[in-house]
């Protein structure tokens, strides 16, 4: 028998009672990242020690019951299921789920993930499953991120030449996961780097974690010049207080033509902490899955890819607006 699949904000599977990235409360819920779209309060988790800390820093609950689970450990779930985090490669602690049923076979969850090395996320994983659930939100044949060692070398460039301009660059990023991950790229530059409250705030606890990070300090607008400010996309506030201010989107949607445009800044740069087109292509072919179910940005045209190249795939769930996000 099948496993039973249903998505109502996020994904339920009824046959044991657990969903995976419920976005709103749920009695059981496996959480694979703290970012806000993939959490909620729920009142039992599944998640790995970094998600559960973030998660106590980013949605407090005195109430919540967590289930931390290291990478690669297996437990039993139900009496019929066992469960296994494996690495995701997109923030901090992100996790992919492996569930194995007696009666209905491997079950594996990305939820968010990267397959190429990221500066401030575990290397991904692919074990093997009869089938997955992915996500798919640069689904098409032309996101093709170039070599991130290029990207990097450019956004250094941007930011030297805004300052030798006499100007601020500033850098428009989540402020847990992609924030820590510039903040790491930028290190071999030694250029000087002040963090929103916020950021720093999460890259502190990152750093509890067990993640190294360069010299920075928070944001003071009394002695930000000469400083690299790096903060989250929507900071009218922060933005209002640096004179001459030149932004940067750092986004996989700077791909798209338009994009500084779109994102009202004065550069993009498509560093991405997703999975590009040829990785999730890659990622199928290694996990060898007998059934695909894609979500997320092009899940309708990646199935058809996959179908096309003989693997049953469909998609589920609801699309979102690439064009308001800064994955």
């Amino acid at each position: 028998m099948a496993w039973e699949i249903n998505f109502k904000h996020g994904i339920h599977l009824p046959q044991i009672g657990w969903s995976l990235d419920a976005t709103r409360r749920a009695d059981r819920a496996f959480v694979s990242h703290a970012h806000s779209d993939h959490m909620a309060r729920h009142a039992e988790v599944i998640c790995t020690s970094a998600t559960a800390r973030l998660m106590r820093a980013r949605l407090p609950s005195k109430k919540r019951t967590e289930h931390i689970l290291p990478f690669g450990h297996t437990e039993q779930l139900t009496p019929d299921c066992t469960v296994t985090l494996h690495p995701a490669g997109h923030i901090y602690g992100s996790a992919q789920i492996l569930l194995d049923h007696a009666e209905h076979g491997s079950l594996l969850y990305t939820g968010d993930f990267k397959l190429l090395p990221s500066h401030a996320a575990e290397p991904c994983a692919t074990p093997h499953a009869d089938t997955l659930i992915m996500e798919t939100t640069f689904g098409l044949p032309r996101y093709v991120f170039p070599p991130a060692a290029e990207i990097v070398a450019n956004l250094v460039t941007f930011c030297r030449d805004t300052l030798a301009a006499g100007a601020t660059p500033v850098l428009l990023c989540y402020s847990l996961g992609k924030s820590q991950e510039v903040l790491r790229a930028l290190a071999p530059a030694g250029l000087p780097v002040m963090l929103h409250s916020e950021t720093h705030r999460l890259t502190q606890i990152c750093a509890k974690l067990g993640l190294d990070f360069p010299p920075h300090t928070e944001f003071d607008p009394t002695t930000h010049a000469g400083h690299v400010i790096i903060c989250p996309p929507h900071s009218p506030g922060i933005l209002k207080r640096i004179p001459g201010a030149r932004t940067a989107a750092i986004t996989g949607w700077a791909l798209d033509a338009g994009a500084v445009y779109r994102y009202q800044s004065s550069a993009a740069f498509p560093l991405s902490d997703h999975a590009d087109y040829p990785s999730l292509l890659r990622y199928v072919e290694l996990v060898q899955p007998k059934r695909v179910l894609t979500l997320h940005g092009f899940a309708k045209e990646f199935a058809a890819t996959l179908r096309a190249r003989g693997i049953e795939a469909s998609p589920i769930g609801q699309p979102y607006q690439p064009e308001l996000s800064f994955v």
